[in-house]
């Protein structure tokens, strides 16, 4: 047995000696313990976790709920593999999902994994309902990195490098992006443009979207747009799959993003914070799509595991009896308003864009030319993290610093990170040239 690394600087070079180096990791720290918006590292240093698992834990780090429905279920079935045998806690996830997503319209789930094994089995599953090949997704994008789920991806880097060929009869269309010039307007124009030029819309199986781009930059589709695809997709037979993989479970103000415009996707895939921490994801949509595959066409050993159901059953009576999503709104509220302050003191700030508890500024190199400036998105992070806060970047150029605070954030601590924002983007040197 090897000797026990405590420090740091010995936890940073076993990772540099054991870990393959396209797993990156944002922060050069390495975390001990958790609770709540707050996590300490080796050292007992203590950080506003504004990440939060990438979105993962909407309702917090070892939410009480949450630990208790796992030891519970710890005692009973940790593993069965729904294919040999069922076990409650699934079942009665997949009746909850159904209805809140269906809202009274006969749906039925399924249960994976991860986010990319939900987007993959969303595609299978459009194509074995429509006899079609053809799927639709839209630049900036982002749907996992498995084959399919990188193809799917509308961006190049990281994600793509040389991992192809990818996918046959993926289709990219142009994301509204009122910041740099791309209306609902041009947006559906450019479809139409697909339906002329590249694939005919009666071989298309489906169109996925992200109600609000996450990787892309936190840029949401204008509830126009949401429901004009939505009218399209009828008027053609088409699938429409919206991702919220990331809006979901409250980020956004409700418990999907899709419900902001007033539309009801065919099949929505759920992953993230749908469980708390804990690894499931899901598909859930319209019955007669989901019964398409034919039995033993979807499934996998772990999908849907019995403590991870236990765990989203949780989360979903968080959301239930605690007021999550009042608290959301009123979050994304104060956190719009102090970004856009932000945004008034600092000119680095491009734009502030998202929905809801789902937020982020794009930084720029002067605000005539909207020049994306990653390096000076990355000195931000950096002087945010020595002064307590942890956030990420996102978009298409890695300009954009996102901002995916727990749920459970108190005001006070939501000003805090706000002030430490400030001071990060005063910092000396931020916008000094790389």
């Amino acid at each position: 047995m090897s000797a026990p690394h405590s420090t740091a600087a010995e936890l940073a070079a076993l990772r540099n000696a054991n870990i393959a180096r396209g797993v990156l990791t944002a922060h050069p720290i390495t975390i001990a313990r958790a609770d709540g918006a707050f996590v300490w590292d080796v050292e007992g240093k203590q950080y506003l976790d504004f990440v939060a698992g990438i979105g993962v834990l909407n309702v917090g780090h070892n939410h009480p709920r949450v630990v208790a429905a796992v030891q519970k279920q710890l005692k009973d079935v940790t593993h069965m593999a729904f294919q040999v045998a069922a076990y409650q806690p699934y079942l009665a996830l997949a009746e909850k999902l159904n209805a809140l997503v269906g809202k009274g319209e006969a749906h039925k789930s399924i249960f994976l994994t991860s986010g990319a094994e939900a987007v993959e089995n969303a595609i299978k599953i459009a194509r074995a309902y429509t006899n079609r090949s053809a799927v639709i997704a839209f630049r900036g994008g982002f749907h996992g990195r498995t084959m399919l789920g990188v193809s799917l991806t509308g961006m190049s880097q990281p994600y793509k490098q040389n991992f192809g060929p990818f996918a046959s009869e993926i289709y990219h269309t142009a994301f509204p992006d009122a910041y740099r010039g791309m209306t609902t307007e041009r947006a559906l124009e450019a479809l139409e443009e697909v339906f002329a030029t590249d694939i005919a819309p009666e071989r298309v199986a489906a169109i996925i979207i992200e109600p609000v781009q996450g990787d892309g930059g936190f840029l949401p589709a204008p509830p126009q747009f949401l429901r004009a695809l939505r009218d399209i997709t009828k008027r053609h037979g088409i699938v429409l799959i919206a991702d919220e993989i990331q809006t979901g479970f409250g980020r956004t103000g409700k418990l999907f993003a899709f419900e902001h415009a007033g539309i009801q996707p065919d099949l929505v895939t759920v992953a993230k914070s749908l469980a708390g921490g804990f690894p499931l994801s899901g598909v859930v949509g319209r019955a007669e799509i989901m019964d398409a595959p034919l039995p033993g066409g979807l499934g996998g050993t772990y999908g849907g595991n019995a403590i991870g159901c236990a765990a989203a059953l949780a989360v979903l009576d968080a959301f239930q009896h605690d007021g999550l999503l009042g608290r959301a709104e009123h979050l994304g509220k104060r956190l719009e308003a102090g970004l856009r302050k932000l945004a008034q003191k600092h000119a680095l700030i491009g734009d502030v864009h998202g929905l809801g508890f789902m937020q982020a500024i794009e930084l720029v190199t002067d605000r005539k030319s909207k020049m994306p400036d990653p390096n000076c998105a990355q000195r931000v992070i950096d002087h945010a993290r020595e002064r307590g806060l942890l956030v990420i970047k996102c978009g298409v150029h890695r300009n954009v610093i996102r901002f995916l605070a727990p749920l459970v954030v108190s005001d006070e601590d939501l000003d805090k990170a706000l002030a430490i924002t400030d001071a990060a983007l005063s910092a000396e040197g931020v916008q000094a040239v790389a």
